[in-house]
């Protein structure tokens, strides 16, 4: 888990040393209002401790501490919900009444929801705030969550929010010069179509797909200053797709000589991005190269690549 800092608070990953000051914080009757527990119960609190460390689940997510001047002042999590279906990403924080009103939910809040949506890439977090808790889903709001319903949750109805990421900062879109437009529609049209991509625009010199808000370009512009593309010199090496499933990627692979794609690496499919990185190297007539990721890979996976 990562070590996480905003302008007055540190969050650091719950450990057992943090027994004693989490069931302090817990101590006031005012933390349990919202919850169906009595956390001002030492043995409930150190039970619900328990659960947060007995925490095993995906790379990155978890349980941490909040720490305002080396004292732990409140608790957070960002893990999967044991209360949502499909094991979505759930946020929760809570901090000492006494340093309410201070922002200091909102920043640690802010924190993870930049770590979960940027550092590790979640396509959605969520939150549950019970139905009577107003200071924490303004909390929410200021974050920019949704609120889309409310369900009974945690023993009592809550508020089911759910927040995205920001356009900003993301891929607008990509565009690739080519040497020969029908062949590249051959190749990346086909591909793109397995994944989901659709024809976005076509003029006389090329052809664009897109995929939410981000479309790909392939044109013979007019401008082209070579005949043909070389990865290796510098400039664009090769994308890296996202593909749903370990079997799609072999799919893929099965069809892709049938519409103008060749292996690369061939000898080290489908880890010659390493061993816990299953993808598959592509190249068309053309020299571009595309990299299939198989989104299933084992938990803290990272992204390989061969040397060229």
């Amino acid at each position: 888990m990562t070590l996480l800092a905003t302008p007055r608070l540190r969050l650091r990953p719950l450990t057992e040393a943090d027994r004693e000051a989490v069931v302090k914080v817990f101590a006031d009757p005012e933390m349990s209002r919202f919850f169906a527990a009595d956390f001002s119960d030492p043995a409930v609190a150190s039970a619900m401790v328990d659960r947060r460390l007995a925490y095993r689940g995906p790379a990155g997510q978890g349980h941490w501490v909040l720490e305002r001047d080396d004292e732990v002042i409140g608790v957070a999590h960002l893990r999967p919900s044991w209360e949502l279906p499909g094991g979505v990403p759930e946020l929760g924080y809570y901090v000492a009444s006494a340093h309410a009103g201070q922002g200091l939910a909102t920043e640690a809040a802010r924190a993870l929801l930049d770590h979960g949506l940027g550092a590790l890439g979640l396509p959605a977090v969520w939150a549950l705030v019970h139905e009577r808790n107003a200071a924490s889903r303004k909390v929410a709001g200021r974050l920019g969550f949704l609120d889309v319903g409310s369900g009974v949750h945690y023993g009592d109805l809550h508020r089911v929010l759910v927040a995205l990421p920001a356009v900003h900062g993301r891929p607008h879109h990509i565009e690739l010069w080519v040497p020969d437009l029908a062949e590249a529609e051959r190749s990346w049209g086909w591909l793109l179509g397995e994944l989901g991509w659709r024809e976005f625009q076509r003029w006389a010199a090329g052809v664009s797909w897109r995929l939410g808000g981000t479309y790909l370009v392939v044109e013979a512009s007019p401008a082209l200053s070579a005949a043909d593309h070389e990865r290796t010199r510098p400039g664009l090496n090769h994308l890296a797709l996202h593909v749903g499933t370990r079997a799609k990627v072999d799919d893929l692979v099965g069809r892709a000589a049938d519409h103008g794609w060749r292996p690369l690496f061939a000898d080290r499919y489908p880890h010659a991005g390493g061993t816990a990185h299953y993808a598959a190297y592509l190249e068309n007539e053309a020299g571009f190269e595309v990299e299939l990721v198989a989104a299933e890979g084992p938990a803290g996976a990272e992204p390989g690549s061969p040397t060229s």
